[in-house]
């Protein structure tokens, strides 16, 4: 979330809420201007995109899905093994498809974060998921027959 151009803005907070922007900003290795900026951002995201939230991930800040545990990226990725439809990952996800259109709306208007993550993601190999899990185990899934 960098924006290209930015500009000055001031704001009073309570001494409290100023306590609290400084550690989170200290967590995140951020400067109090940083962390205000990027909270700010996230919360006109959460004011104009249905179903969204952020947290922080081991890669750092995602935009999610609330009430779930998949970024919204992750949506995008099974709305990409569905060929889009919508209808059928709402099925398998078992949501309403409002919130798979939410994500989509959300992508449309980030695609170049989204698509990040998804490029990280695709660029993923099982010999980097094992040096960080030395006890994956790589398998593959047999299909089935269907009665």
């Amino acid at each position: 979330m960098k924006p290209a151009r930015s500009m000055v803005l001031s704001m009073r907070l309570p001494v409290e809420s100023g306590k609290r922007l400084k550690r989170i900003a200290n967590r995140h290795g951020w400067t109090p201007s940083d962390a205000s900026a990027r909270l700010l951002e996230e919360g006109l995201r959460r004011s104009e995109f249905a179903f969204l939230d952020f947290r922080d991930s081991p890669i750092g800040r995602q935009a999610y899905i609330q009430g779930s545990t998949l970024a919204i990226w992750e949506v995008l990725l099974l709305l990409r093994s569905y060929n889009g439809n919508v209808t059928a990952v709402a099925k398998h996800l078992e949501w309403p498809e409002s919130k798979i259109r939410a994500a989509l709306n959300y992508a449309e208007a980030f695609p170049e974060e989204v698509n990040e993550a998804i490029a990280e993601n695709d660029s993923t190999t099982f010999d980097d998921v094992k040096r960080m899990l030395p006890q994956g185990i790589e398998f593959a899934a047999r299909k089935t027959k269907r009665s």
